[in-house]
């Protein structure tokens, strides 16, 4: 019998992305995915490290599956940031673990099930670095897809430990993202979001804007998105993008991390507020701007956190993901803690309450006014309410018959925080008929 498999995911797009490649590997290697972690021979666990509480998360998870190696002898790995950041002290601290595997060596995942108490975590020198080829059947009967552009990160900012468990930045050749795409057409995604920690650093052969281009070209691509990205990357070719390029939807997550310039100096992030005002300031008006913002960062005073929220007030963020800081190991911060003083979490949870009351009036307000509009929704759900995106990136439940991977226009009956309710109104393009073919699922669950 075929052995199975199960891959729990915790955080971002890139692990999403890294657990579909993993799932990949081992179905290569004869394994077969599971949706019941029960009856899974094998677990891994792939763990995100950018948040405070990210390694309790993983042991919490690692304590019930503890149970089911006990009971039937299931495998456990674990991979992914927390596995990068903890190496053979993940071991030490849960020996139960069978292998821990490091971001840069995801294809190895079907080799390491068999050898007991591996720690695979060196990076790969960025000369010799390859990126796993994804198999576009694994996104049959999706009507989106993530597609790598690069990984890792070269900014070292004093809050964030991605250079430590992503390495310094490697670009993927165009060619392949491109020919990736191609592929992923022929099985009917619609829709795609280049991802990297820094992605429009991108240097692959080309530039992040004549990156967009080239992958606009490819025939059938009906959208186009991308995360994350640097301010200090957004460049004047990256901006006429926006205009110029009909596919490229006019969403853009571009954080900014705090609206006070000393602070962004203590974060090492290399700009002011004036130059970030600037950058966005010369975008589409009709761009859906999101970002994120860390409050309680270590010195924060009063002063400052006012310089935040008027910032905050007088930009127009669609919608904002913001956060108490959290501190992280191997980060400049924490090792300046107490030169520049923690901020009491009781003060910093304060802070915070203001930043999202006012952030999120201004997001429910921006929603209503599209009451009795239309807006336009690639269909990612089509059994019984269907639901998709519109091309600002918000999320739309909706009444009608549209198919996976239909760009419809709804008309909006009723919105929230999280989410559009409306009725489809029009079939604007049908999708080829391969785009309702059931997927080989690869039973992996995102927490």
């Amino acid at each position: 019998m075929a052995r199975s498999y199960f891959i729990h995911t915790f955080g971002c797009q890139m692990n999403e992305s890294d657990s579909q490649r993993m799932g990949e590997a081992l179905s290569r290697a004869g394994w077969v995915p599971t949706a019941a972690v029960d009856g899974a021979d094998l677990i891994v666990v792939n763990t995100c490290a950018i948040r405070e509480k990210a390694e309790d998360k993983l042991y919490s998870a690692l304590g019930r599956y503890r149970l089911l190696k006990a009971q039937r002898g299931t495998k456990i790995g674990v991979a992914g940031c927390v596995a990068q950041q903890e190496k053979d002290a993940l071991l030490r601290r849960a020996p139960f673990v069978d292998f821990v595997l490091g971001p840069d060596h995801l294809e190895k995942v079907p080799q390491l099930v068999e050898a007991r108490g591996r720690v695979e975590t060196d990076f790969i020198d960025s000369h010799d670095y390859l990126f796993p080829q994804a198999d576009p059947q694994s996104s049959r009967g999706r009507a989106t897809a993530f597609v790598t552009a690069m990984k890792g990160c070269d900014n070292v900012c004093s809050f964030c430990v991605v250079p430590y468990t992503r390495g310094r930045e490697v670009s993927r050749p165009y060619a392949e993202i491109v020919r990736e795409i191609a592929g992923l057409v022929e099985v009917g995604v619609r829709e795609v979001t280049l991802i990297g920690q820094n992605v429009n650093s991108y240097a692959g052969g080309c530039g992040f804007a004549e990156l967009i281009r080239r992958v606009a070209s490819v025939p059938g691509l009906m959208r186009i998105r991308f995360t994350t990205s640097h301010p200090m990357d957004l460049s004047p070719g990256l901006i006429r993008c926006f205009f110029e390029v009909e596919k490229l939807m006019p969403h853009f997550h571009l954080p900014v991390q705090h609206g006070a310039d000393s602070v962004l100096l203590r974060m090492r992030r290399k700009y002011t507020i004036a130059e970030y005002e600037a950058r966005i300031a010369a975008l589409p008006a009709t761009i859906a701007l999101t970002s994120d913002i860390i409050c309680g960062f270590p010195g924060e005073t009063d002063e400052e956190h006012r310089q935040n929220v008027d910032f905050l007030r007088r930009t127009p963020y669609d919608n904002l993901f913001s956060f108490i800081y959290s501190p992280r190991p191997h980060t400049g911060a924490i090792l300046k803690m107490d030169e520049w003083g923690r901020v009491p979490r009781a003060v910093a949870l304060r802070r915070l309450d203001e930043v999202q009351a006012l952030q999120m009036a201004r997001t429910l307000e921006r929603r209503r006014s599209r009451i009795g509009a239309e807006v336009e929704v690639l269909v990612e759900h089509a059994a019984g309410q269907r639901f998709g995106r519109s091309r600002e990136n918000w999320a739309v439940h909706f009444d009608g018959d549209a198919q996976l991977g239909d760009v419809v226009r709804v008309r909006v009956a009723s919105a929230s925080l999280v989410a559009l309710r409306g009725e489809q109104v029009a079939v604007i393009d049908r999708a080829p008929e391969m785009a309702a073919t059931p997927r080989r699922s690869l039973a992996v669950v995102n927490a």
